[in-house]
């Protein structure tokens, strides 16, 4: 059982922005959201939002919050382009599509699913990563996803993935009004 989550309101997208004061709030919601549920582990990108979103989680199930660098946002691009959200859908339509000092959609979701394949059989696991990630993340699972359902994720958002013999079973689990 996997649960991805993406990170809280962030102050930006470097991998040294904050959560928001907004996103401090939602993060506690998010660990209360947890409650209720069983979990063994929790692993987090090492950008500071995703840590801030994971450290709640963590800190009510009394365990150590584990980092991955598998779970970082991928890189676009080392360009800054004004029409980044036309090639992140380009991205998304060829998956080998690749630009300047950037990782393919390919690329990125070999490395992020390494950390669920590396994760032991019974295995009750929080995974705090980012949009873009999340999204090829959950398509190792369920090849619908795309970037429509990327456009259509919130801050933050949570998905179960229950990985079994017999195949993978996606669901997002979070309700917006759960931060209510």
């Amino acid at each position: 059982m996997i649960y991805i989550v993406r990170h809280c309101s962030a102050e930006g997208q470097s991998p040294h922005a904050d959560l928001t004061a907004e996103g401090i709030v939602q993060s506690e919601k998010l660990a209360e959201f947890f409650d209720e549920l069983e979990v063994e582990r929790v692993i987090s990108s090492p950008f500071i939002r995703a840590r801030r979103t994971a450290e709640p989680i963590a800190d009510r199930k009394k365990i150590h919050i584990e980092e991955d660098s598998r779970l970082a946002e991928r890189t676009l691009s080392s360009y800054a382009f004004e029409d980044w959200l036309l090639k992140l859908e380009d991205s998304f339509l060829d998956f080998h599509l690749k630009y300047e000092g950037g990782e393919s959609s390919h690329e990125a979701m070999e490395r992020v699913c390494k950390v669920v394949d590396e994760l032991p059989d019974g295995s009750k696991t929080v995974l705090v990563t980012h949009g873009n990630l999340m999204a090829l993340l959950l398509r190792c699972y369920d090849e619908r996803i795309g970037f429509q359902e990327w456009q259509a994720l919130t801050n933050p958002d949570v998905f179960r993935v229950h990985v079994s013999d017999h195949g993978a079973q996606v669901e997002r689990i979070w309700k917006e009004e759960a931060l209510l």
